[in-house]
């Protein structure tokens, strides 16, 4: 059977099933569409709006001045207070809605298939990660289809309504494919571009959460897509959420069946669900019915449908279907998908988490079971005097060092080939490696929580350590670093405070903050200052670490100490532990936290001083890493500390090979080899 025939007879099906879920949730509707009507506009549950209303404060899509401003007028249940702030999200949108949304926009493409020498349209894809694309499974219903099919970015209009040239990739789905039918999504990898680079480095990619708080009933979304195959197209007017079941949502909005696999937006351009089936209007016997009332045939075509509604496929149940999938399918393409997909790294566990009530906090993430160590370069390298010494940072538990060290070198020789230096070999590094001891180091009630749609706190909240002193020092970093990039210090009346509750202030206001101004998410920033706070403040955890690192060190020579994150203060420590046959230590440091105070003040050295044992030391540090806010350190740092500002490519930030791949930074770690 061909493929737009099996597309075709499982959008059917589709259709089908999302009129008898339209059929039976009429009830529901109805009771919305009345509370509405009596001037309730956000009529959803009193926790979904609570949810929102902290998503939208804690990401700075509604100014928590703006907020205040909306509630301060007269006393208000907390319902109504959620309702004022939505309110305001609805009816203002900041100028950077347009920007975001061309944003958004370039990570759509167009799927065709190639079948009997022609080039058909069959629908549209996402990006949900640098090299994976999100669709419906009745467009790619298995591999083999997907091996017909190909991509195109940027098949649209141009600002002068012009047809701009598309980019065409192939799939690769025998290098991952994934689907489910009930849900009707597929996942693909797309085949990298000429010269290897990734599609998500170029046209970007959607971030997908397991958390709540991205849309309630009565708020509006938007979807891109190619309707019909044409070129790209955007449904942004009469949109509405209108019932909202466990795995799906309906909406109204203008779709055509070419939009079948399109990212379903909310106003803040997060993905909410993925668009797969439009919801005629039915008789008593289910038939499809057009749109002068008579029973639809298939002759008649898709325009003579009497549309209803639209359904798309929640994104949290898509996620909670990924989770469950074996350790060895999750630990491949899928652990990219970001950390608020609770499918990255240091949050996937063994085995799907137990299902947990809305208001309970989720399990703990498993514990690493099986000890990697470090890895030795081998004997001679780089003449035997100079010794190439990489130190991680966090979130690096259960993974392959030698993996690890292939990726870290890959970065390195990137950079070195444009500084017209010669490559490095993986070998000849050493490669220490800490990540699992630590992880067996803290406390059982220090693991950090997996991200779940059933975890109701905000970041900040939910990586926060449990021991005091840890959440002291992981609440001063957090606060420090808010500071430094000036966050509004806004003092609210009692009366307002209790009406808000935590939602304008506190720690997650900070955190949001800091998310919303870098290119970082907000668990990512916890997640690396939890691991920071943890190891300064228990001895037990700084020694597990200092010990595990040392077992995989050289004992002379000269030193090229490159560190990242957690790493760079691990770093610092451990200059007061080494052989004193160690006679130079070369230091580069990149997306450190040695800017902070609240850091440099634990050091074992005593505080913002260059051991003497270091002669030189480059620090590289990005300006939208928000682990790297206390940076540049020469302001901080007695001494010589030369500072380099390089841009890493949006989505990494903090990435240790995009760090790496900068010519100034490798360069003058190959000078230091004697590359050069």
């Amino acid at each position: 059977m061909r493929t737009t025939e099996r597309t075709g007879q499982e959008r059917a099906r589709q259709i089908a099933a999302a009129a008898d879920r339209y059929r039976a949730t009429s009830d529901e509707r109805t009771a919305a569409e009345r509370q509405m009507d009596a001037g309730v506009p956000f009529p959803d549950s009193r926790q979904a709006l609570a949810a929102r209303a902290t998503r939208l404060l804690d990401r700075h899509a509604v100014p928590a001045a703006m907020a205040v401003e909306a509630v301060r007028a007269e006393p208000l249940t907390a319902p109504d207070a959620y309702e004022r702030i939505l309110g305001v999200s609805k009816e203002l949108q900041a100028w950077s809605f347009l920007p975001r949304g061309a944003r958004a926009a370039r990570t759509v493409a167009r799927i065709s298939v190639r079948e009997n020498g022609r080039e058909l349209p069959l629908g549209t894809g996402f990006l949900v990660s640098p090299s994976l694309l999100m669709t419906n499974h009745h467009v790619l219903t298995d591999a083999d289809a997907a091996r017909q099919c190909f991509v195109e970015f940027d098949a649209q209009v141009t600002v002068d309504n012009t047809p701009q040239p598309a980019t065409r990739l192939e799939l690769a789905p025998d290098a991952f494919f994934v689907a489910d039918e009930r849900l009707d999504f597929a996942l693909v990898l797309v085949a990298p571009a000429p010269g290897g680079r990734p599609p998500g480095e170029t046209f970007g990619w959607n971030r997908l959460s397991a958390q709540p708080g991205k849309l309630v009933i009565g708020e509006p979304v938007n979807v891109i897509g190619h309707p019909m195959g044409r070129l790209k197209e955007i449904a942004v007017r009469d949109n509405m959420l209108q019932v909202r079941l466990d795995d799906f949502l309906h909406y109204k909005t203008d779709t055509e069946p070419g939009n079948s696999g399109s990212p379903v937006f909310n106003d803040q351009w997060e993905v909410v669900a993925l668009h797969h089936s439009g919801v005629p209007r039915t008789d008593d016997q289910g038939r499809v019915l057009r749109g002068d009332g008579q029973v639809w045939q298939p002759g008649d075509g898709d325009d003579a449908i009497d549309w209803v509604s639209n359904e798309g496929v929640r994104v949290s149940s898509i996620l909670r279907h990924l989770a469950q999938l074996p350790p060895d399918a999750r630990s491949g393409p899928l652990a990219d998908m970001g950390t608020e997909s609770g499918l990255g790294p240091g949050l996937t566990e063994s085995a799907a988490p137990a299902p947990t009530p809305a208001t309970a906090v989720p399990p703990p993430a498993a514990r690493t079971t099986v000890t990697h160590t470090g890895l030795r370069a081998r004997d001679g390298a780089f003449g035997g005097e100079r010794h190439l010494v990489f130190l991680h940072g966090r979130s690096q538990e259960g993974k392959d060092p030698e993996n690890l060290r292939r990726e870290w070198t890959g970065g390195l020789n990137q950079g070195l080939v444009r500084a017209g230096l010669p490559p490095v070999d993986p070998a000849d590094a050493w490669f220490p490696y800490y990540g699992d001891r630590l992880v067996q180091a803290l406390p059982a009630h220090e693991a950090v929580p997996r991200v779940t749609e059933a975890t109701i706190l905000s970041p900040a909240e939910a990586v926060a350590p449990s021991s005091p002193t840890a959440r002291a020092v992981y609440e001063e970093m957090i606060g420090e670093a808010a500071d430094r990039w000036n966050v509004p210090r806004e003092r609210l009346p009692d009366a307002e405070r209790l009406t808000l509750g935590d939602i304008v202030g506190g720690l997650h206001r900070q955190l949001g903050w800091l998310a919303a101004r870098s290119d970082l998410d907000a668990w990512t920033i916890a997640l690396i200052l939890h691991d920071v706070a943890a190891y300064l403040d228990d001895g037990h955890v700084r020694d597990a670490v200092l010990d595990a690192v040392l077992e995989t060190l050289p004992e002379d020579g000269e030193v090229v100490l490159v560190s990242h994150s957690l790493g760079t203060v691990v770093g610092m420590d451990l200059t007061t532990r080494l052989s004193p046959a160690l006679r130079t230590i070369h230091l580069t440091t990149a997306g450190s936290p040695l800017g902070l105070d609240s850091v440099y003040k634990r050091l074992l050295i005593g505080g913002p001083k260059r051991p003497d044992v270091v002669t030189d030391w480059l620090n590289a540090w990005n300006p939208s890493d928000a682990v790297a806010i206390g940076c540049p350190l020469a302001d901080e740092w007695a001494g010589t500390v030369t500072d380099v500002a390089v841009i890493n490519a949006r989505d990494r930030a903090h990435n240790i090979a995009e760090y790496l791949s900068h010519p100034e930074v490798a360069g003058e770690i190959g000078t230091r080899l004697g590359l050069g």
